[in-house]
């Protein structure tokens, strides 16, 4: 597939609503949907513009705030099926999540349905999700969409109160009949910012952890985590597990989880099936907020163009701030000589949404809501903007996807 063409994965945030109030949301969910989420004509003219990239399709991500609160999604999810757009959805486990909701989706087309599980233990995964007893209604909900025929991906987001737990995730992960568990690693946006990160060391202990975890059955893949592609390669023919740790020089993180992880599973069932690919935001995804909004991806919120009124077929493959992305050859990364372009169009970008933010404040200030917020998306852009011109510029041998890979997992 061509990637300057067609991205294989379109991430649609369909509303802010959420019934939870997860510690980590990127989307800073409410309980509401929120003033500007595209109305039910603007939903079904940006699915339609998908067919522009042709065939194969790519697939559409429902995800949220809570996609089951979209009013709309039985009409949306039907003219997907018509239109041979293929569906995935990233629900909330809520009481909206019923067995009846579960047949509807599987015979509206949709075949692969992502839940998070962010601890092994109620008082882990309630206390970030904010809801009492929802690790048990987790564990369950994981059970009924494998009995009702979907094929189950597993969320963990790996951070400081939860890395100790990951062998007991996996278990979990394990025992549910998921096929894939996707690990994302904590990009601190949204109310993510007040979390623990790891530090360097600690995360390179967990992806060999994870390469281990690979070996029981089930597909591990990680989200902003682009040196688990590097560890993953070095580890594809070295199964030695008595000697990992030395080999590596790994630290007593991974030994604590590799112990755990034997405990938790015995030896390993399977080969290998760590699965990672080159970062593709922006090049084979791209992500549609709730208000329309166009960006490389949910974390790093660059504004391209708002599918309102722009065609994301065409900001796709023609905005310039994923130019770079698309020059570059195969999985080598393109030389830096497009700097200073790149970061004209990180400025242009950061002083749209600044000034589209200073409107909206403006709106909202005069309807009694509001205020300028520091943590708004449109600073951090100008400060990453002014963090990357003073990274960047005394270094000719620094390229662009560098910029895009650091910006989704520090500064932003």
């Amino acid at each position: 597939m061509d990637f300057d063409q067609r991205p294989i994965l379109v991430f649609w945030e369909t509303t802010k609503a959420c019934g939870l109030a997860c510690r980590h949301c990127r989307a800073s969910a409410i309980s509401q949907p929120q003033r500007g989420e595209l109305t039910t004509a603007h939903a079904a003219r940006f699915v339609e513009s998908l067919t522009g990239f042709g065939m194969p399709r790519p697939v559409l991500i429902a995800t949220g705030g809570d996609v089951l609160l979209r009013h709309d999604l039985d009409a949306m999810l039907e003219r997907a099926r018509a239109l041979k757009v293929p569906v995935a959805l990233a629900p909330s486990v809520t009481p909206l999540l019923t067995d009846e909701r579960v047949t509807e989706l599987r015979r509206a087309g949709v075949k692969v349905v992502s839940i998070s599980l962010d601890g092994a233990t109620p008082a882990t995964h309630d206390g970030i999700r904010g809801i009492e007893g929802h690790f048990a209604e987790t564990v369950a909900a994981l059970r009924r969409l494998r009995e009702g025929g979907l094929t189950v991906q597993v969320n963990t987001v790996v951070m400081r109160d939860t890395v100790e737990e990951l062998p007991a995730v996996a278990r979990i992960v394990k025992e549910s009949g998921a096929s894939i568990w996707e690990v994302f690693f904590l990009v601190r946006v949204g109310r993510g910012r007040a979390l623990g990160e790891l530090t360097p060391a600690e995360n390179e202990d967990v992806c060999h952890f994870l390469v281990d975890a690979s070996r029981y059955g089930f597909i591990v893949r990680t989200v902003e985590a682009p040196f688990f592609r590097r560890v993953v390669a070095v580890r594809k023919h070295d199964l030695g597990d008595a000697t990992v740790a030395a080999t590596y020089k790994l630290g007593p993180l991974y030994g604590q989880l590799a112990a755990a992880l034997r405990a938790e599973l015995g030896a390993p069932t399977s080969s290998l099936r760590a699965q990672t690919k080159g970062t593709r935001d922006g090049k084979g995804i791209v992500f549609v907020g709730h208000d329309g909004e166009i960006h490389p991806s949910g974390f790093l919120p660059l504004s391209l163009g708002n599918v309102k009124h722009d065609e994301i077929v065409r900001v796709y493959r023609e905005h310039p701030l994923l130019r770079p992305a698309h020059a570059r050859g195969g999985d080598e990364l393109h030389r830096l000589g497009d700097l200073a372009h790149v970061l004209d169009a990180f400025d242009t970008a950061a002083q749209i949404a600044q000034t589209r933010h200073r409107t909206s404040a403006s709106d909202e200030a005069a309807g009694g809501a509001g205020g300028e917020s520091n943590n708004h998306p449109a600073k951090v852009f100008l400060n990453s903007s002014t963090a990357a011109r003073s990274v960047f510029s005394s270094s000719s041998e620094m390229r662009p996807s560098l910029l895009i890979a650091s910006s989704i997992s520090g500064w932003v």
